[in-house]
């Protein structure tokens, strides 16, 4: 291999090596802290789900994700008695996405189930 045709091929793996390292890298914490809060929800640990949960959404979720720790971010203002928070989170997951909607075990709920749906009747 010629040096000009080394010297390419290196160049070429260090521009790979950058876009791998572009926003890939920041999706996958977010993505990470979205499983990490989800996980310390379903344990229970809600102070902490929510620090992952607030982190995952500032680190750049996609638009399905966003809704998912927004939705769980409401499930754990629900259940702390913090009706309002619970209220605001749902209102965000409906702003990205108007048409979501929760599974039929989460909607009969008796805590964030009537909260939903008072909420989704005004979007």
């Amino acid at each position: 291999m010629t040096l000009s045709r080394l010297l390419a091929a290196a160049a070429f793996a260090v521009a790979l090596a950058g876009c791998a390292a572009g926003t890939g890298g920041s999706q996958n914490k977010a993505e990470q802290n979205l499983s990490a809060g989800i996980k310390q929800y379903e344990d229970g640990a809600y102070a902490d789900a929510r620090t992952s949960l607030q982190s995952a959404l500032d680190g750049g979720l996609d638009k399905v994700d966003q809704v998912r720790a927004h939705k769980y971010l409401a499930f754990i203002y629900c259940v702390s008695d913090r009706e309002k928070q619970c209220r605001d989170e749902f209102v965000k997951a409906l702003e990205i996405d108007p048409n979501f909607d929760l599974k039929p075990a989460e909607a009969g709920h008796p805590i964030w189930g009537p909260v939903f749906v008072s909420v989704k009747s005004t979007k």
